[in-house]
């Protein structure tokens, strides 16, 4: 298979950006991905203003894609404006958040790779291409990584920073942008992780952190972001979703690298009664039930520790994660 020529002069001519669509049919052949082996799936909410400039910009550069829009309940039209671009959409009576929305746009999808974009005017439709060229490098996943210009307000980029270091800890590979909603995944492989997104802002790190621990390669394209299309607005709360995101960290490392989360503590616990039975036994000569107590928390935790490294193994074998195909 090969990209299409509307993909390839986008990815070989930085410039693309300005061309306009006729512009951008013109090119060789290259690699073996298209178009038609791709399914965009747009979560909106409230979106009409950003998709009535996205969806005839997608449609032009790659108008044998599958554009789904995931309308989590909107009430501005977003709809209306989607099906009058011709693209399939998919509508929920009430809204359910931004990860029930990409979860049913997933279970939508017909093609082979899933792309994954926001609806606010953020994300272009010519950076798509760059994206899928790095499948032809063998990856699973190809995230849009932000620049620190990138981010909605520099508090959130510090946040979204201490997110991607305490991550990559977790997982053990290099976390560029843990929240970045642009992104293109194998829909097979992506279906593995479905039952695990929350229905709330955190599919992006829940997906990226669960395909890193599956074992499949991960790559990170820089893009740039643009400024949100006037009329629209984050559904981010920072505090709120922050902690969010914190817990689903924790969560996901504990179910893909139990040990890696609770030996540490234990660690802690242990060093804490190495370090008081020292101070005991040289003012008071004595071992304490206090030592005893954190000696024992230190090995009770080390223990929950591997016997949920065990458990992990097994589910996560019979969830057929990380198998060939």
């Amino acid at each position: 298979m090969s990209i299409q020529p509307a993909l390839l002069d986008i990815v070989g001519d930085s410039r693309a950006e300005k061309a306009s669509a006729s512009d951008a049919t013109e090119g060789s052949p290259v690699g073996r991905f298209n178009a038609g082996d791709l399914s965009i799936v747009i979560p909106a909410k409230n979106e009409a203003v950003g998709l009535a400039e996205l969806l005839p910009a997608l449609k032009a550069f790659m108008p044998d894609a599958e554009i789904i829009v995931s309308d989590d309940g909107s009430t501005d039209g977003t709809a209306a404006t989607a099906r009058a671009c011709d693209v399939r959409v998919i509508s929920r009576p009430y809204g359910a958040g931004n990860g029930a929305a990409i979860k049913a746009g997933a279970r939508a999808a017909s093609r082979e790779w899933i792309v994954f974009m926001d609806g606010d005017g953020q994300h272009r439709a010519q950076d798509v291409a760059r994206l899928v060229a790095r499948l032809d490098e063998g990856y699973e996943m190809v995230v849009g990584a932000r620049g620190a210009g990138g981010q909605a307000s520099r508090h959130r980029g510090w946040a979204n920073a201490f997110y991607n270091r305490l991550a990559s800890w977790m997982v053990g590979h290099t976390v560029k942008d843990l929240t970045s909603g642009f992104r293109v995944v194998r829909r097979k492989k992506f279906e593995e992780f479905l039952h695990l997104l929350p229905n709330g802002f955190s599919y992006p790190t829940t997906s990226t952190m669960a395909f890193f621990r599956a074992g499949y390669p991960v790559a990170y394209e820089p893009i740039e972001v643009q400024q949100r299309i006037k009329g629209t607005s984050s559904h981010v709360k920072i505090w709120r979703d922050g902690l969010r995101f914190l817990l689903i960290i924790f969560k996901i490392g504990t179910l893909f690298s139990p040990v890696k989360l609770f030996a540490p503590i234990a660690g802690g616990f242990f060093c804490t009664g190495v370090a008081y039975y020292l101070y005991t036994f040289l003012t008071q000569h004595r071992f304490t039930n206090m030592s005893v107590l954190l000696f024992s928390a230190s090995v009770i935790i080390f223990l929950i520790g591997l016997i949920s490294e065990q458990i992990t193994a097994l589910m996560y074998g019979s969830t057929g994660a990380g198998e060939k195909e």
